[in-house]
């Protein structure tokens, strides 16, 4: 019995592989090349600014949240900041005085749009705020920082608290004559008062970037039902240093 030897040619599954890693590539080009979503802006005057941004640390905050701007500037009212020393310079200058981070004139500015900010933000959203005004010995004095709300928690985080530079809205922060190095801005510490209602403060600073991270988890549900709600508060149009 004569037998045939049949040759079947099966498909090679290299074209298949390359196709779908063509693909593969093309699709996480594509997600890659989309922008961010851009941020919107809520207030700005001069070189201040609040505005919504995607917060890179949280998808699920609980936004829009609903605060009026006498609950948002009650809760402001209890932060303190204080230069941030070491052991030799507590040695000869003592310790610093603790103030607050936010006088009655910067609560009046921050407290509406801050309040108008947290009702239209989504929750992949944080509220980043920039606060500027000149002093009367003519720098430029800002506080920056961010806020979000997740489940009792108000999340506020600083980068700078009247920090005092030479005017300008971004080369402030560097050497004119060697661009590329920032100034050594002053470090400072925060916590809130009364302490009772802080769950939580960590520091962040990162030795590569010009600006420290100063963070508080603050129980503010909590401490709206304890403090006195200071009710009356409008934006204010100038600003003008003041005693803390």
């Amino acid at each position: 019995m004569n037998r045939f030897n049949k040759t079947t040619t099966e498909p090679s599954a290299w074209p298949l592989r390359a196709l779908l890693l063509i693909a593969g590539i093309s699709i996480m080009t594509g997600c890659a090349s989309q922008p961010a979503s851009p941020s919107k802006t809520i207030y700005e005057s001069g070189l201040s600014t609040i505005r919504l941004e995607q917060d890179p640390d949280s998808i699920s905050n609980s936004h829009p949240a609903t605060l009026t701007a006498s609950e948002v500037g009650t809760l402001l009212r209890g932060v303190r900041a204080w230069e941030r020393r070491n052991f030799l310079h507590r040695l000869f200058a003592g310790e610093p005085d603790r103030s607050r981070a936010f006088r009655n004139e910067e609560i009046a500015v921050l407290a509406p749009p801050l309040s108008k900010a947290l009702a239209q933000a989504a929750a992949t959203e944080r509220v980043f705020f920039h606060l500027s005004h000149a002093t009367d010995q003519g720098d430029e004095e800002t506080t920056t920082g961010w806020i979000s709300i997740r489940g009792p928690i108000l999340h506020l985080t600083f980068s700078g608290v009247h920090d005092r530079h030479s005017p300008g809205p971004d080369i402030s922060k560097y050497d004119r004559q060697l661009p590329n190095i920032p100034e050594a801005s002053v470090l400072h510490d925060v916590t809130y008062e009364p302490e009772e209602f802080l769950a939580k403060s960590a520091s962040k600073a990162r030795f590569w970037a010009p600006d420290q991270r100063e963070e508080l988890e603050i129980r503010y549900r909590e401490a709206l039902l304890a403090l006195p709600i200071q009710p009356g508060l409008e934006p204010g149009r100038t600003l003008k240093p003041s005693q803390p």
